[in-house]
């Protein structure tokens, strides 16, 4: 699969399929491929690549057979990180894009509680553009 290189602020490489190059950066409306690197370094953050990848791979089976668009979603284990392969359409900024985006998360936050309570939830949701959009829903005050 040709890609698109996505950087995250390490250095880290991952793959798109239209072959345009894009980072982490804000921008008005932000694609689905650009929301998806800030969920995934968070998670980087937090947990670690090597889990990151595994928690976000076992999402996207999860979710594949309601959203086929999961299925495309290719994470690789390089010699020094991950490659993520993203559906192509995550690069234009659109609705079914969002979704399934919507959707990785979906199957993600469950997984996420389980390992971490809700330690991994909550810091997914101190993402500004993840919250703002939609990606991660908004999280309840505790006592």
């Amino acid at each position: 699969m040709a890609g698109i290189l996505l950087e995250d602020r390490a250095g880290r490489v991952v793959t798109s399929t239209n072959g345009s190059r894009s980072t982490s950066r804000a921008v008005a409306e932000p694609s689905a491929a650009a929301l998806f690197t800030l969920l995934r370094d968070a998670l980087a953050d937090l947990l670690g690549t090597a889990a990151a990848a595994m928690l976000i791979r076992r999402a996207a089976q999860r979710g594949a057979p309601r959203n086929p668009e999961l299925a495309e979603l290719a994470i690789v284990r390089e010699s020094v990180g991950y490659r993520y392969t993203l559906p192509p359409t995550w690069n234009a900024r659109t609705d079914g894009a969002r979704r399934a985006l919507q959707d990785l998360v979906g199957e993600l936050l469950p997984l996420l509680a389980a390992l971490t309570g809700p330690v991994a939830v909550r810091h997914l949701g101190q993402v500004r553009e993840l919250r703002e959009r939609g990606i991660v829903p908004p999280q309840e005050e505790g006592p």
